[in-house]
């Protein structure tokens, strides 16, 4: 695998947290560009700490962690921030849309806090919400949506900065079967069109569904995975 393939790499990563065992331990990983990688494990398997360490909002105990050729584990706060509204969309299991804006300026509010001109920024927005099925609600505010709408207005929110990277924390987790569906869908299609996607889930169907590679953590370390794939 060359080193341009490689947009995620973590390198003999432990996360210790005081008083507590290692949340990761010893993890070593590379995720290609282009992958869909699905990340399965129980309850305490350190799922939300490898997430936490690729956006930058933790750092590591020891071990380095480089994204998109950016080493996560050295940025500064003010670092942080912007290699996550660069390089970073994230999508979360009940979709932290703003209640008092619409659709749109949901979508909007990356743009915006990056200092894209208005013009530009709304010109992407429609055509995300078109992409994703929901510019009819274009002017509607997000209580009015069903679970499914809503997901797919915070995937056009994640991707409006065109970030290498797509995380998804449990994205089907709130949603009906039906809505999940839909969800699984549009992921599956994305990675299709080219997306980095890195999955965590509890949900097989999504994993079976979307997933071109699949990994297990068990007390913070890769262990076989349930679909017979391995890292």
């Amino acid at each position: 695998m060359t080193e341009s393939a490689v947009l995620i790499e973590f390198d003999d990563v432990t996360k210790q947290y005081e008083g507590g065992t290692a949340a990761l331990a010893g993890l070593s990983l590379r995720v290609r560009r282009g992958e869909a990688l699905a990340v399965l494990g129980p309850s305490g398997s350190g799922k939300s700490t490898l997430l936490n360490l690729i956006a930058g909002l933790d750092r590591p105990t020891s071990g380095t962690v480089t994204v998109d050729g950016v080493r996560v584990d050295r940025l500064s706060e003010a670092g942080s921030a912007q290699y996550r509204r660069q390089r970073i969309g994230m999508v979360f299991q009940f979709f932290n849309l703003l209640d008092d804006l619409t659709v749109a300026d949901n979508v909007l509010l990356p743009a915006q806090l990056s200092g894209t001109a208005r013009g530009p920024a709304q010109k992407r927005a429609h055509e995300l919400l078109e992409y994703l099925g929901v510019a009819r609600h274009a002017k509607a505010f997000p209580g009015r949506l069903s679970g499914g709408e809503r997901q797919r207005v915070a995937v056009a929110r994640a991707l409006m900065n065109r970030p290498p990277l797509l995380l998804a924390d449990e994205p089907t987790g709130a949603l009906d079967t039906a809505s999940g569906q839909e969800v699984r869908h549009l992921l599956t299609e994305l990675n299709r069109d080219g997306q980095t996607l890195l999955l965590v889930t509890h949900d097989l169907a999504l994993a079976e569904a979307c997933a071109t590679r699949t990994i297990s953590l068990v007390d913070g370390r890769l262990a076989g995975s349930p679909l017979g794939v391995t890292a």
